[in-house]
């Protein structure tokens, strides 16, 4: 038998409480201090971006594969799913604890809808968390493909999009709830951490740079940062530079790809000239001033034939211009 509201009041989370992870959490995850989980809960796949593009919706579906209203934003991305398996607990009594949660630090709302049968435009039907995922799609592979597949089952669902300005910054909650099934509900937590890529206070450090190449076989050297239009280096790589070289020393059995990468604006042959240039500075620049071996960093440019994100937006364009590490 389900508790009554009243008596469950004492496991309601609140943002910052300390909640031991379970132990059926994937190796690797850490739980982002802003949004505890619900009890019992188990974190079942993560991502996270220290920069990236996100579209908030902040309004109804309009039209076909259409939200008529956007905040388009960018920052740290944190995107966490999670599972909550054999428990007596309902899609709609994980989702009110979490609105509950987000009015108690005073976040600001800015949409909300919980559906039985997901039928409608609202958030939290079908039709809108469909277009939220398309706009936002998860580039990492795991459970959270139940929630972006689109073939879970006839349960109910809900959405919530909250805002709160802090000293740090803006920081966005996008969370979603779904019934999966009678003995199963998912919760996917975006939280976005808005933080301007042009600052350059955010580097690559060996350690991040380690696990992704481990992952993935690449990293992006966020951190590395060129004058506008020109392959010079400005002063502010110097840290990431230095990062990179205390990677490199730190595993003198590998060797890598330095790939220029830019957007779609200009021809063709500018940018695939210019990434490559980019590239050549990069390994100078190891080369000279950290002492690394040419023979281990191959400079390559592909221009705009890689893109991360959209060239549609300014904020997709600047991720694409990019330069990687990438595994031989």
């Amino acid at each position: 038998m389900k508790r009554p509201i009243v008596a469950r009041l004492a496991l309601i989370l609140v943002f910052g409480a300390a909640v031991p992870a379970a132990a059926q959490d994937i190796d690797g995850v850490t739980e982002h201090p802003m949004i505890s989980r619900y009890p019992g809960q188990e974190i079942r796949w993560q991502h996270i971006e220290n920069y990236m593009p996100y579209r908030v919706p902040v309004g109804p579906v309009t039209g076909y594969r259409t939200i008529g209203e956007w905040i388009d934003t960018a920052g740290r991305v944190t995107r966490t799913f999670y599972r909550l398996g054999n428990s007596d607990r309902s899609f709609s009594e994980v989702y009110k604890n979490y609105l509950d949660a987000l009015q108690a630090q005073d976040f600001e709302i800015l949409a909300k809808g919980i559906s039985e049968d997901r039928k409608g435009t609202a958030p939290g039907s079908r039709q809108w968390m469909e277009v939220l995922f398309q706009q936002n799609a998860a580039s990492k592979p795991g459970e959270v493909g139940t929630m972006f597949s689109g073939t879970s089952s006839s349960g109910g669902a809900g959405s919530l999009v909250a805002r709160k300005e802090r000293a740090a910054g803006t920081v966005y909650a996008v969370i979603n709830v779904e019934q999966h099934s009678a003995d199963y509900v998912g919760t996917l937590i975006d939280i976005i951490e808005v933080e301007a890529a042009e600052t350059g206070l955010v580097a690559v450090d060996p350690e991040a740079i380690g696990s992704d190449i481990d992952e993935y076989g690449r990293v992006v050297l966020d951190g590395i940062l060129f004058d506008h239009d020109k392959a010079t280096l400005k002063p502010e790589s110097a840290e990431a530079l230095t990062a990179i070289a205390t990677y490199l020393a730190a595993n003198p059995d590998k060797s890598f790809y330095v790939v220029g990468h830019t957007d779609s604006v200009g021809t063709f042959a500018y940018n695939s000239k210019l990434s490559a240039d980019r590239a050549r500075a990069v390994v100078d620049a190891l080369r000279l001033e950290h002492g690394v071996d040419p023979a281990r960093i191959e400079p390559h440019g592909v221009g705009p034939l890689v893109p991360a994100f959209a060239n549609a937006t300014d904020a997709g364009r600047e991720r694409n211009r990019r330069v990687e590490l990438v595994q031989r």
